[in-house]
């Protein structure tokens, strides 16, 4: 598993952005797939995780209703919109793999992109 993450930028209060977590392997459709973030100075936290089987989703609360991920299995791809964007959403967000959910956490990391949300 080999995971790209990408699309973040600086966006206003109120906008919209979508992430993209690309894996480059074979095996993607077998993993549970995540976002986290991390803000300056606080430690990285769970956004949101979409199942293998059956695309199953959960949200933290805080973006819960603001976010959806998905994935494109076909296209090995995993995204994040994220709207209604506040500046509270500013952090690298990171995207993550755990084969068929078996830790239920990430055991592969992207590198990260940053998302700066401007008031």
């Amino acid at each position: 598993v080999q995971l790209q993450a990408s699309g973040g930028g600086l966006v206003q209060v109120g906008g919209s952005l979508r992430l993209s977590c690309a894996d480059s392997g074979r095996t993607f459709s077998y993993y549970d797939m995540y976002w986290f973030r991390q803000a300056p100075g606080k430690e990285r936290e769970f956004v949101a995780r979409i199942r293998w089987s059956g695309g199953t989703t959960y949200y933290a609360d805080s973006v819960k209703g603001r976010f959806t991920i998905s994935r494109d299995n076909a296209k090995n791809t995993m995204y994040l919109q994220m709207n209604s964007l506040k500046p509270e959403d500013t952090a690298v967000y990171y995207c993550g793999a755990d084969l068929r959910g078996r830790s239920s956490t990430p055991e592969y990391w992207g590198q990260g992109t940053l998302v700066t949300v401007s008031s």
